[in-house]
């Protein structure tokens, strides 16, 4: 059996340790032409130009973007592209991921070793066929370079289990594309279409960024530690097995892995893998993905240990996008606040494209076009509170919460960007999470 060649290696110095994970797969060994065209793609799931947020376990690190530029140009490849879509929560928007580029020193980056930094949401997409019905929108740069260098942070996944080198190309496609992602379809559902992500996708280096990880990710919200570790592979699928299983769960329990691994007619466990380093059981961990909520599925664990009654916000699940989930916890965070103890009036709200309305409920709130054109003329629902937009409008959410008796304060949902803010301080004045693995001198 040809088994794939995947390093883990403890992170401790600049530069050398991921010059160490890189040598012991033999990461670059097909990018040792000058004239390589080279694009590397990092994780920037999110951005605020408001509030400093707690970037560790959501962001990759500058510091494994600026060591893997040197180890490029030692081998004279001048040609390298840094390319990431950030998502917004306004698609027009620019100027934050101009100001993410800026802050995260890609910028000095360009200047000091002529890389080229660009927003992919501003440059052309070409639709590739990905196989069985499935068409997306890829960014053309990724698609035309030689060698892709893949840098994704090592962290679980509220939706898909795991967010590791597949799920990472999703920052390559368009918007359309990637809510697309989040199908309505029971089989083409978010895992099977992630699946497929990298399929298309020219060769090159997986590298998880796991300095930090991050149990219930992808975003700020979840709970972020210092662990130090860096995973390669020439190999996607085989960096994401690892990875998989350092975090906990087998490539089994990750269905966009399992996807993935049957299309390709590999196994789902490490068979076919040979791990170079640090042994697994010595850096294994294990780490929630989900949110936890009651038995019902109806609130949140905290809301309900609270007391809150008379008000049910279903369970986020795979059909919900990106730009729907974003406002989910401070909905659910301005809900909590607004409690006084008394009943709300049997209001429910739902979310995502296939929910389906409970009977009887006295008032009915949809949020997001989607949901609203799929339960328009559903006949179970008394009163019909919507928030059509798409992306959801924070002004019209709190004006439906308002319609249906929950009064909210506005501030908490309208000033989206400021909410990130309140997390960091759980993390100040503590030493291992460090800022400056975010900067580049």
């Amino acid at each position: 059996m040809d088994r794939k060649k995947v390093s883990v290696v403890r992170y401790d110095t600049p530069i050398e340790s991921v010059r160490r994970a890189v040598d012991l797969c033999n990461g670059l060994e097909n990018a040792s032409d000058a004239g390589t065209k080279v694009f590397i793609k990092p994780n920037i799931v999110f951005w605020t130009t408001k509030v400093a947020f707690p970037k560790w376990g959501v962001i990759t690190t500058s510091r494994v973007v600026h060591d893997m530029v040197i180890l490029l140009k030692e081998r004279g490849i001048d040609d390298i592209t840094i390319g990431e879509g950030t998502v917004v929560y306004d698609p027009k928007d620019r100027e934050t991921t101009s100001h993410a580029f800026e802050m995260l020193g890609y910028n000095t980056l360009k200047k000091r070793y002529g890389v080229k930094v660009i927003n992919v949401l501003e440059r052309p997409f070409e639709k590739v066929d990905l196989g069985d019905g499935v068409q997306l929108n890829f960014n053309t740069d990724i698609l035309h370079s030689d060698f892709v260098v893949n840098l994704p942070v090592l962290k679980t996944h509220a939706q898909a289990v795991v967010s590791l080198g597949i799920k990472n190309i999703k920052g390559t496609i368009d918007v359309n594309s990637r809510k697309k992602c989040h199908s309505a379809d029971p089989e083409k559902d978010l895992h099977f279409m992630v699946s497929r992500l990298s399929d298309k996708v020219p060769p090159g280096l997986t590298l998880l960024d796991g300095i930090y990880t991050n149990e219930r990710g992808p975003a700020f919200d979840g709970k972020i530690r210092r662990s130090n570790l860096l995973v390669a592979s020439t190999d996607t699928l085989s960096a994401d097995k690892v990875g998989a299983k350092i975090l906990g769960y087998e490539t089994s329990q990750v269905p966009h892995l399992a996807h993935a691994a049957a299309k390709r007619k590999r196994p789902t466990d490490l068979s076919d893998v040979e791990v170079i380093g640090e042994k697994l059981p010595d850096v294994s961990m294990n780490l929630q993905y989900s949110f936890a909520y009651n038995e019902a599925s109806t609130l949140p664990i905290t809301m309900e240990k609270m007391g809150i009654k008379g008000i049910s916000y279903r369970k986020y699940d795979l059909s919900i996008c990106t730009y729907c989930s974003m406002l989910t916890g401070m909905i659910l965070a301005a809900i909590a606040m607004a409690w006084r103890g008394e009943p709300w009036d049997d209001v429910e709200i739902l979310t995502g494209k296939i929910m389906k309305p409970t009977p009887g409920r006295k008032k009915t709130i949809l949020i997001g076009k989607c949901l609203y054109q799929a339960n328009k003329g559903d006949t179970n629902i008394n009163d019909m509170i919507v928030v059509k937009t798409c992306p959801p409008s924070p002004e019209a959410v709190v004006n439906a919460l308002h319609e249906a008796g929950v009064q909210v304060d506005p501030q908490i949902i309208m000033n989206i960007d400021m909410a990130p803010g309140f997390f960091m301080r759980k993390y100040e004045g503590k030493p291992e999470f460090d800022e400056s693995l975010f900067r580049i001198e």
